[in-house]
Order: structure tokens, then C-alpha cells, then sequence
């Protein structure tokens, strides 16, 4: 089964298109949780992910609520400034899906609380004012370290 990545109303065009290149070229499943701070069809969007687009395994869905009600039994790792474990520090397993929040707020405060002891977070800086990395960068840090886990599955 391959790994998800989920984004939870990314805001920034070119980070979508971004993840979504990264998603296409791993065979990685992409999740869209809206409300979206662009159109997907957005040229911003599209140059990023390039031709990449027809590769990806899209879905959408209209809220969190939706996605959680399709997938909330499904194993989820929660990618936050405040994880309780570091990314490396978490054992994936084929299927996992790893979440992301928006750019500017993160998860949800109330999701993060819920399943706590699902969080990662990506080691960095104890300075505060450096408050995160780039959205794009995260997913292929996470996503990679996920992947070497799993010995590459499918890639060469």
C-alpha cells in the first residue's frame, strides 16, 4: 500500500505543487483538504507540480471532518512544530498517512490534542522566531525519511 500525504488547507499555490510533484514521483497518494487557498487549476499550482499533475493520485476532500469520517481509523502521523517524537524517531508502515496543516496556523488545535501521541515534528533551531520550516520541504523530509524506512518501495 503506498504512503499518503495529506494536506489540510494549504494556502500557498506553489508548496501544492510542489508536494504534489514529490507525491507523483514516489507513488505516494495526495489528499487535499479543503477549504484550499487557491484553485488547483491555479497556473501557480501547475507550474510548480509541472507535468507532474496527470501522475498523482488526487483526492479531495471538502472538510477535515469528511476525510476523518472516510479515514479516521487509518494509521495518521500528525506533523507539528510541538511532536512529541521526531520524524526519525517514528516507525512508518505501508498505508500510513501523514498529515500537514496550513501554513500559516498548522494542524488543528483539537486534532493535535485528540491523538497526541500520534505527532512528529521535524527537528530545528530552539530559536523562536524561526517558527517552522517550508511546507513543501517538510512533506519531502517526512515523506523521505518514511520512505528509506520502507526501503523505497516501488522506486528505483
Amino acid at each position: 500500500m503506498p504512503l499518503h500525504i495529506v494536506l489540510v488547507e494549504p494556502e500557498i499555490p506553489p508548496n501544492t505543487g510542489n508536494v504534489a510533484r514529490s507525491c507523483a514521483a514516489t507513488g505516494t497518494v495526495l489528499h487535499l483538504v479543503k477549504p484550499l487557498g487557491f484553485s488547483i487549476d491555479d497556473k501557480t499550482v501547475k507550474r510548480a507540480g509541472l507535468d507532474y499533475w496527470p501522475f498523482v493520485q488526487l483526492e479531495i476532500h471538502e472538510s477535515l471532518k469528511d476525510f476523518l469520517e472516510k479515514y479516521g481509523d487509518r494509521r495518521m502521523h500528525l506533523a507539528t512544530t510541538k511532536g512529541i517524537r521526531r520524524h526519525t524517531d517514528t516507525e512508518y508502515r505501508d498505508g500510513d498517512m501523514i498529515l500537514f496543516g496550513k501554513e500559516t496556523a498548522g494542524l488543528p488545535r483539537d486534532l493535535l490534542e485528540e491523538r497526541r501521541d500520534r505527532t512528529i515534528r521535524i527537528p530545528m533551531a530552539g530559536d523562536e522566531r524561526l517558527r517552522s520550516l517550508n511546507l513543501s520541504n517538510s512533506v519531502s523530509i517526512v515523506l523521505f525519511e518514511a520512505l528509506r524506512q520502507l526501503d523505497f518501495p516501488n522506486l528505483k
